[in-house]
C-alpha cells in the first residue's frame, strides 16, 4: 500500500472519528452550555496532552516570543472552538460543516495582508464561489436562520485568522508555548464565565460526565490520526480528506437527530468544497512553504481539548532534531 493511500485511509478514519465527537458535542449541547461542554474536555484533555508535552525536551521558556501575536491566536482559538461548540448544538451537523468548510477561503483572503501573500485571479474565483456557497447555505430566502449560524460564521473566521497567525509566528515560537496557551485559556475563559454566568453551568447527570470524557479522548484520537496520515501522504492529497465529514455529518444526522440537508446545503455545500479543493491543488503546486497558508494548516474547528495536529508534528521533529544533536556531542 503506497503512502498516499495510506495517508488517504488515516485521514478518513480521523474525520470519522471527528464526526464522532461532534455527534456527541450536540448529544450534550441539549443539556449543557457549550461553555460547560468545552471546560470539561479540556479538563479531561489535559493529562495525555501534558504527556506529550513533557516529551519535549528543546530548551527555553514558556514566555512567547510575540507576546501580542500569542494573545490574538489564543484569544481567535478559544472564540472558534466556543462558537464551534455552540453551533454544533443548535445546528444540523451539515449545515455547520458547510460553513466552517469557508475557512480555508478566510484564510486565502487574510493571508494577503497578514502573510504578505500573493493571490491572483484564478484564487479570487475560487474565493468568491466558495463565498457564493456559504450564501446558498444560508439560504436567505428560504431558510429560518439563527444564532447558529451566527456563530458558525464567527467559528470559521475565527480558526482562519488563528490558523494565519500560526503561520507567522510559528517558526519563532517553541512548539510546548503554541500548545499550551490556547488550551490553558480555553480551561480558565470558559472556568470563568460559568462563575459570573451561572446560567450556563448546570450539574453534570450520571453518564454524562463519561460523554465529556468521551469528546476529549475522541479529538486526541483523530488528532493521532490526522498526524499518521500527514506522516504517511502528501499533504495535498490528505488534506482534502477534511470534507468527507460532509458523509458523515448526512449519515449521523439521519440516525441521531432524524435531520436529512437540503438542497441548500447539498449544493452550497458542493460550491465550497469545489472551491476549498481548487486552493490546495493551487497551493500544492507553488512549492513554497511561506505560500501555503491553507495546505499547511492541519487543525479543525471545534477541538478545544487538543493542540493542533501540525504543532505537535513540529515538536515531535523538534525533539529528534535534538536527539540527533546530542547524539553528535556525545560522538
Amino acid at each position: 500500500m503506497s503512502g498516499n493511500t495510506r495517508g488517504i485511509l488515516f485521514a478518513l478514519l480521523a474525520y470519522g472519528i471527528y464526526a464522532t465527537h461532534d455527534v456527541v458535542v450536540k448529544l450534550l449541547g441539549a443539556d449543557y452550555s457549550s461553555f460547560q461542554i468545552v471546560f470539561f474536555s479540556v479538563l479531561f484533555g489535559f493529562p495525555l496532552t501534558s504527556l506529550m508535552l513533557m516529551g519535549n525536551g528543546t530548551p527555553g521558556t514558556l514566555i512567547p516570543v510575540h507576546p501580542w501575536w500569542m494573545l490574538a491566536r489564543t484569544l481567535f482559538t478559544v472564540t472558534a472552538n466556543g462558537c464551534a461548540f455552540f453551533a454544533f448544538s443548535v445546528l444540523p451537523l451539515a449545515d455547520a460543516y458547510s460553513i466552517f468548510f469557508a475557512t480555508p477561503l478566510i484564510i486565502t483572503v487574510i493571508s494577503i495582508p497578514m502573510l504578505g501573500e500573493k493571490v491572483r485571479i484564478h484564487r479570487w474565483i475560487a474565493v468568491f464561489v466558495g463565498l457564493m456557497g456559504v450564501g446558498v447555505v444560508l439560504n436567505p430566502g428560504g431558510a429560518e436562520l439563527n444564532i447558529g449560524h451566527a456563530a458558525a460564521l464567527v467559528a470559521a473566521t475565527a480558526g482562519a485568522f488563528a490558523s494565519v497567525i500560526v503561520r507567522k509566528i510559528g517558526s519563532e515560537e517553541r512548539s510546548v508555548v503554541m500548545l499550551l496557551y490556547p488550551m490553558t485559556a480555553n480551561f480558565l475563559l470558559m472556568g470563568l464565565l460559568m462563575v459570573v454566568w451561572p446560567r450556563t453551568y448546570a450539574p453534570v447527570q450520571g453518564l454524562h460526565m463519561l460523554g465529556f470524557a468521551l469528546i476529549s479522548g475522541l479529538s486526541i484520537l483523530g488528532m493521532l490520526f490526522i498526524i499518521r496520515a500527514y506522516k504517511a501522504g502528501e499533504a495535498a492529497i490528505v488534506a482534502p480528506m477534511q470534507y468527507s465529514q460532509i458523509i458523515w455529518a448526512t449519515v449521523y444526522g439521519l440516525i441521531f437527530f432524524d435531520q436529512v440537508p437540503g438542497p441548500n446545503v447539498a449544493a452550497g455545500a458542493a460550491l465550497i468544497i469545489a472551491s476549498g479543493l481548487y486552493i490546495v491543488l493551487r497551493e500544492s503546486r507553488q512549492g513554497r512553504a511561506s505560500n501555503q497558508p491553507v495546505l499547511r494548516t492541519r487543525n479543525r474547528i471545534g477541538t478545544p481539548g487538543t493542540p493542533r495536529a501540525g504543532r505537535v508534528m513540529r515538536m515531535q521533529e523538534e525533539s529528534a532534531e535534538d536527539t540527533v544533536v546530542e547524539s553528535g556531542k556525545a560522538a
